[in-house]
């Protein structure tokens, strides 16, 4: 027994992890230059790239293991209920010791690793962007501005015809997985020439085997702070992938909100070379524009959309079809009932609704003209 005295000795990782969370709940300054530009910069860079030297999802084998772990421990305690009832005492109290011990293990990493990032300067007062209160107006210009921008890129990749299926939609034909993990990087470095705050060199993006079982998730990406991996839903539609894509590196750098790392996204797609890249970010931010126009405004709503094009229609309504499957099934609704509750408890009380504040601070880059 005196193997797991010394594993309980972890437990004091667990008081550590409350109290840098109270100093990050307390303290954004520490929270942003101690914390996020500080400690975990630099632990999240050195992890990522040396979880990025396996082509993979650890994440998703670690699941897998798992599983397979817990299902031999159920079998393992039957057995001895059957044959050796004496010693089932001592082995449930070796397994909940291996098992807080392993808890108070996982609770450090995933506070160091990201739960401290959620209490960090918002986006906004890092880059010094105007977020107030908009009109109507406002809304339906940055809607028409998106929708035009959309427009153009769509007849760019169109003219370019290399990523246009024989229905009209766009789908990488030509194009690797890893190629589309260089040009998020391109992206990123891109960004970071005008937004330091993204410089540094980080494991790229890895596809999920079972991202079907994603999509029944509703899930399109995850980002697992314990291998620092960004891990991308890919049987989506193609053209919502790099959206995604930059959506879970900007998670990987340090912003765990979720409106941010929309916005995030938006803005290294827009920094892209690729055109399929910038369409996803332009879409992706229409997107969500366009719901919060709708539920002010349901004429401007639908003049906005007048300047859609077919193939952006065709984008729209193959998306629609695909996520329309997977709507209101058991898998689904427990998943975005976890989902919401993970987000609360991590500092976003709008649980999933803040999604939709992307909006302001889409709102406020356009009025600040950061955008081209």
């Amino acid at each position: 027994m005196q193997v797991y005295r010394r594993r309980l000795l972890t437990l004091i990782l667990i008081p550590i992890s409350l109290l840098m969370i109270v100093l990050a709940r307390g303290n954004s300054w520490i929270a942003e230059y101690v914390l996020a530009r500080g400690i975990y910069k630099f632990l999240s860079q050195v992890l990522s790239n040396i979880t990025g030297l396996i082509p993979i999802s650890i994440m998703e084998f670690s699941i897998y293991t798992f599983i397979i772990i817990f299902i031999v421990f159920l079998i393992h305690i039957i057995r001895l209920l059957f044959k050796d009832r004496k010693s089932i005492k001592e082995t449930i109290i070796i397994y909940l010791i291996n098992f807080t011990c392993t808890l108070s293990v996982i609770f450090f990493l995933f506070v160091i690793l990201a739960g401290t990032n959620y209490y960090r300067y918002p986006f906004s007062k890092i880059n010094n962007m105007s977020v107030k209160e908009s009109s109507i107006d406002e809304l339906y210009e940055l809607n028409i501005y998106l929708a035009r921008k959309a427009y153009e890129i769509r007849n760019e990749i169109e003219l370019a015809g290399k990523d246009i299926n024989d229905d009209g939609i766009i789908e990488f034909n030509e194009t690797s997985w890893d190629d589309l993990t260089k040009m998020a990087s391109k992206a990123f470095d891109n960004l970071s020439i005008n937004y330091p705050v993204f410089e540094g060199r980080y494991g790229r993006p890895k596809p999920v085997i079972a991202s079907k079982f994603m999509s029944r998730m509703e899930i399109t990406g995850i980002f697992w702070p314990f291998t620092l991996e960004a891990n991308v839903n890919i049987h989506v539609p193609d053209y919502t992938i790099p959206a995604t894509m930059a959506h879970e590196i900007a998670h990987q750098r340090g912003f765990m909100r979720e409106d941010e790392a929309n916005y995030i996204a938006f803005l290294a797609c827009n920094y892209s070379d690729d055109l399929v890249f910038r369409y996803s970010g332009t879409m992706l931010a229409l997107s969500i524009a366009g719901n919060a126009l709708y539920k002010e405004d349901k004429v401007l709503y639908s003049q906005s959309r007048e300047i859609f094009s077919e193939g952006m229609f065709a984008d729209l309504k193959n998306k629609s079809v695909y996520w329309s499957q997977f709507e209101d099934t058991v898998i689904s609704t427990v998943s975005n009932k976890m989902n919401d509750t993970y987000l609360k408890v991590n500092n976003q009380k709008d649980g999933v609704k803040s999604y939709g504040r992307m909006v302001d601070l889409l709102l406020a880059g356009y009025r600040d003209k950061i955008y081209y």
